[in-house]
């Protein structure tokens, strides 16, 4: 069920079963085979600096969540072993804020 609403991947051999069994068109089985997008910000907090971090996701985390199943594969970034890294940068039109993520990558096992 948990396939069907998106939620994870299907194998082409299982998505293909599947086709069989609802009568689904070739698209459809495409669909279910895709690495889904798993979102949720949740209410933005009301802090200009938190709001910044949200806004930030909220427009990067799509390709940033690309970029790390290309590299990766279909999982997440773990914030359990996280590391994290607050640095400043000066640059000629303003000082820079350097934020650094560093997650180990946890694999999601169907």
């Amino acid at each position: 069920m948990a396939a069907l609403l998106g939620q994870h991947p299907l194998p082409a051999a299982e998505a293909e079963k599947v086709q069989e069994l609802l009568g689904l068109d070739d698209d459809s089985v495409q669909s279910l085979q895709r690495v889904p997008h798993r979102a949720g910000l949740g209410e933005l907090a009301d802090d200009t600096t938190i709001y910044r971090f949200l806004e930030a996701i909220a427009v990067y985390g799509p390709a940033i969540k690309e970029l790390i199943h290309e590299e990766f594969g279909d999982g997440i970034m773990s914030a359990i072993n996280f590391k994290l890294d607050v640095s400043r940068r000066t640059d000629p039109s303003g000082d820079r804020v350097v934020v650094t993520f560093d997650g180990k990558f946890l694999d999601y096992q169907w």
